[in-house]
């Protein structure tokens, strides 16, 4: 059986956390939320995007509207992961796209199918 080395494996991108060096390349978007999750409890640090390889291309930085685009492509709910890879490359960090989501789920803009996925109301 042969082996595959890390550069051969798919994956959707890498993030990093520039106040302690850390880098990781992420193979499912949603792992880049539980990373961003446990890694912001235990240092108190904000990872990001470093680069994405979805090809998920949007033209807005604003999430609701982000989220109303990618729905269309996630009938089953828009994993978080993709939503802050596509709006990395708009700008805008995950701490700022997890915090604008919970404030829409808050007013009942959208809605959670299943754990991490979101879609617009």
């Amino acid at each position: 059986m042969a082996s595959t080395t890390d550069a051969e494996r798919p994956h959707a991108g890498a993030i990093t956390c520039a106040a302690c060096d850390f880098h990781a390349v992420i193979t499912e978007p949603n792992d880049a939320i539980e990373r961003y999750r446990r890694h912001r409890s235990v240092t108190g640090h904000a990872i990001k995007w470093e680069q994405t390889a979805l090809g998920v291309g949007l033209d807005t930085n604003d999430i609701e509207t982000a989220l109303d685009a990618l729905g269309d492509e996630y009938p089953d709910g828009v994993p978080l992961g993709v939503l802050t890879a596509a709006l990395s490359e708009q700008g805008v960090t995950i701490e700022t796209t997890l915090d604008a989501i919970y404030d829409l789920r808050m007013e009942g803009a959208i809605y959670e199918p299943r754990d991490d996925h979101v879609l617009v109301v």
